[in-house]
Parts: structure tokens; sequence; C-alpha cells
């Protein structure tokens, strides 16, 4: 991927040589891993001190993948917003006023961010969930879909619509390559509509290639939608350069709190559809005779109700910041990491990292992997109560892919970004090292009371 989001900030990332501050953390060093690589930014929560067995110490976070904190600057500036905050949209007061610039600006910024055209209409959501369940919604006839997808860019589709399911599952093959050719071969069979994929998946962290996808699609008179929930913090994208349609993702994944979503893409289906939501703000006019309701068109139509106004301006904020580090400074920084953790992974016999395709050559920072003998729960577990780390167990809302990879159990999966150092990942190697060098095996996949109804 070669589109560039911003000149690169007059600074470096390269890991700092010398002595590493001293990791507060339960294992002690058990090999000299490398040189200390510094955290990229500064992150809200990097000073947090956990529960351990004995006491307590600064936690690792390694669950990035699921939320990443937020960074210090996004959380400073939306502090400042809330100064200001008031209602958008039809008010004549100051406040009103000054947060509905806001609010509009932010799609702008995020346009901005991925490179969008400018006439794409930008929606905001509730999360990337919500904004491929808007694509469905808007998107007319047959989809197609890999059976490797996050459940949030599979059940949409193959929920009913018109009376029938509209998705056509490709299985995806053991080499990107050839999956390419797969999904070339069901798209010329009979048309389709849509190709929906996800960039960077989430179990494994392994990369697409996006515009390779997007040719095709276009090839057989097909738009692209692509999930980008795991890769615009981690990846420069270009909506025009990649050849992208529709693009999903949300804050809380980018470093964004406050809970929003973005879809963006072409105007035409957007204002074809009927509102995803029916209620004030998305209407035009309302009359309960003949007339009956007119509904506006762009992203009002599908923006019904109060908005989620701090998360937007959040997402713009978290956005500025991404393009304000340097595409070419967070990618030094993950691909420092990933050398590290990988390369521990792999001296540590027992742990088996989880990959879906033998030739894939670009991974953003997650790593999935399981531990002979010990059930993933047991793991993260372990992991939390001995270590202070945090890192995700479960099938990771990818149920068919865990099943395909042979783990229909689950796995575990570390993922790391901006406010990771290598003292984050050296003990969660220390750790899995001591796991591993223990004779007791665990096997309980029990969870406690806390997470029933919550199981993957």
């Amino acid at each position: 991927m070669t589109a560039v989001l911003s000149a690169p900030v007059s600074r470096s990332v390269r890991p700092a040589l010398g002595t590493a501050p001293v990791c507060d953390g339960r294992s002690s060093a058990v090999a000299d891993r490398g040189p200390f690589i510094p955290a990229l930014a500064p992150v809200v929560g990097a000073d947090t001190r956990v529960p351990v067995t004995g006491g307590s110490v600064a936690y690792a976070n390694l669950d990035y993948a699921a939320s990443a904190p937020a960074l210090a600057t996004v959380a400073s500036d939306v502090a400042g917003a809330l100064g200001e905050y008031a209602s958008v949209h039809r008010g004549a007061g100051h406040l009103s006023q000054v947060t509905t610039r806001r609010y509009e600006a932010a799609r702008d910024t995020v346009r901005a961010f991925v490179r969008g055209r400018a006439d794409d209409t930008v929606v905001f959501t509730r999360n990337t969930t919500d904004a491929i369940n808007l694509a469905a919604h808007i998107t007319p006839g047959d989809v197609v879909v890999l059976d490797i997808e996050h459940h949030a860019n599979l059940l949409p589709w193959c929920a009913p619509k018109e009376g029938r399911s509209r998705a056509r599952i490709v299985t995806a093959c053991d080499t990107i390559e050839d999956t390419l050719v797969a999904l070339e071969a069901e798209l010329a069979s009979k048309p389709a509509s849509l190709l929906a994929v996800t960039a960077a998946s989430n179990v494994t962290g392994e990369v697409l290639p996006i515009g390779k996808l997007a040719s095709i699609a276009h090839r057989h008179g097909a738009r692209i939608l692509v999930d980008a929930a795991q890769l615009v913090a981690h990846r420069p994208i270009s909506i025009v350069s990649h050849g992208i349609d529709y693009l999903a993702f949300s804050g809380h994944k980018a470093y964004a709190p406050f809970g929003a979503g973005v879809l963006i893409g072409r105007s035409d289906w957007f204002d074809a559809a009927a509102p995803y939501l029916a209620g004030g703000g998305a209407t035009a006019d309302v009359d309960l005779g003949d007339e009956g309701t007119t509904w506006h068109s762009g992203a009002a139509r599908h923006e019904a109700g109060s908005p989620n106004v701090l998360g937007a301006i959040s997402i713009a904020k978290a956005c500025e910041a991404l393009a304000d580090l340097g595409p070419e400074y967070i990618g030094h920084h993950e691909a420092a990491l990933c050398e590290r953790l990988d390369a521990g992974l792999a001296a540590i016999e027992g742990v088996r990292p989880l990959r879906i395709f033998s030739d894939s050559t670009d991974r953003v920072g997650i790593a999935g992997f399981t531990v002979d003998g010990h059930a993933p729960r047991a793991v993260a577990e372990y992991l939390s109560s001995e270590h202070g780390i945090g890192v995700r167990d479960g099938k990771f809302c990818a149920h068919p892919l865990l099943k395909r990879l042979g783990h229909p159990e689950g796995a575990v999966r570390a993922s790391f970004g901006a406010g990771t150092t290598s003292d984050d990942v050296d003990r969660l190697l220390n750790a899995l090292t001591t796991l591993c060098g223990n004779a007791a095996r665990t096997t309980t996949t029990s969870r406690p009371a806390l997470d029933e109804g919550y199981p993957a």
C-alpha cells in the first residue's frame, strides 16, 4: 500500500540503543532480546498499575486490536471541546453553531485522512459493525465475501433482504494469489453489486492487497467495500489510489474515545436507499397527509436522531494525530515490534502462531497464537493475574476462520500500537517462556461470570 497520508515529521522512532528502562513486570528477562524500542506516542492510561499475585505492576496493554487507548493529544483536544459542547444543527445559539461546525468539519477531516473523493458521502455511525450494516442496507444486489471475515463483514450480508440471502461466500485458499483467483472466478460467474473484504485480519494481522481486489471487482462491474477497522491506525490508505468505493472503520481502534464509526463512499447508493433510521434530522419535511415524508439526501439521510458529536470529533482528532505521526514512522515502529515478537514466539516450544496465507508478506501489529496444553482463556488469565499483561482470548468474532485454522475453541491474540514498547513485548515473551517451561497443563475453558453472554 503506497498512499501517503502526510509528510513525515522530523523525528525518528528507530530503536534507541543502550540500556533499556527497568521493566516493571513479574518476569525477569530470560534473554537479551535486543535494543529498547520506545513508544511512538503517549497514550492515556500508560501509567496504569494493575493487581497481580503478590502486588501490582504497570499494565502491559497488548489488546490494541480490541480497543486502542486514546492518544493523549486526542483526549486533550476532546476534553477541550466539552467546554463548548451543545446539540448540533438547527440551533442559533453560539455553542450550537460552534459544535455544528466541528461536527461537519469532522467529515472533511476523515475524508482527507483516507484520501476520499471530494463528493464522497461521510456518515458517522456507532462503530464498524454499524457502518457495514448501513452498507448492507444501501447495497442493491448480490455481495461476494470471503469465509474468513470478521462477523461484522459477514453476517450483515447473510441477513435476508427482499426475501433472500445475497451473500455469495467464497472459500479463501491457502495463498493470497489463489484467493484472488477464486474471487475473480466468482465475480465472473454472474453479476454482483459488491465485493466486501477486510483489509487486515483481526486474528492474524495479515493484510490483503486492496488495490488488486478493487481492480478485480471493477473489472466485473462490482464495487468494493473495505472493512478497514484494523488497518487505518497502522497503514496509509487512499480511497482514490486504491480504487475503493466504500470504506468502514471505527474510532475506538484508531485511538479515538467516545465510540463512533464511519462509512464513507459514493453518494448514489446512499441517496437511493431508504433512510437507515427514521426520525428527526433525516427529514426535510413531514406531512401526515397525501404528501408524505420528504427525506434529506447525503449523510443526514442516514443520521436520524442526536448524533454522537464527541465521537465524531474524536475520530477527526485521531485522524489528524495519526497523520502528524506519519505513516513511515508508524510502520517502522510496528515492524520493529513485530520482528521482536515473531522471533520470540518462534523460540518458545509449544507456542504456535496462527496464519491464514502461506504467501502473505505484510501484517499489522496483531499476532494470534495457541499454547500447547493450555486453553486460551487459561493463558490469558495467567498473563493477567501473574504478569499484568492484557491480551485477548476466544474466537475474536471470527468463528468460521478459527474453525478453518483448526482451533474451534479459540486462540490467544496479542496486539500493539503507538503506545507499545519493547518492554511490553519482552514481558509477554518471558511470561510465555515461563508458562511453557512448567510441567502443569491447564485445560479449563470455563469463563468467569463477568464474561457470561460474551463467549467470543
